[in-house]
């Protein structure tokens, strides 16, 4: 998706989202409209898979991933987990259906929340 039909779609005049956010395997009400802002920051995400498989952090194999929506607080969320810790990394992972990772959470950093706008649906 082209940033302007970003800007348009997805990202309101306050930088917020727009629509909700789901997880795109089952559909489930990851985030509420306008409860997170849009960012841009380089993150490496681990490719897409069951949960269990996340928490070895094992395997390199993944994306260089630059929108996200950036959550403050991690009760905003509708419907999400957490992996065991990875380094001081936490991945966000789909509550429901446990695929992931959708996302990125720093220890380091308590009010931070990164969920991949290229791995979420919009609604």
């Amino acid at each position: 998706m082209e940033p302007c039909e970003l800007q348009n779609e997805l990202v309101s005049a306050e930088g917020r989202n727009q629509k909700a956010v789901l997880c795109q395997r089952c559909g489930s009400r990851v985030l509420q409209p306008g409860t997170a802002l849009y960012s841009r920051r380089q993150l490496f995400l681990p490719s897409m898979r069951k949960k269990p498989d996340l928490a070895d952090g094992s395997n390199p194999d993944g994306d260089l991933l630059q929108e996200h929506w950036l959550v403050n607080d991690m009760f905003t969320f509708e419907n999400v987990g957490f992996t065991k810790d990875v380094g001081n990394i936490k991945f966000l992972v789909c509550a429901d259906c446990e695929i992931g990772p959708i996302g990125w959470h720093c220890l380091d950093d308590k009010n931070s929340f990164y969920v991949a706008l290229e791995r979420v649906s919009h609604q």
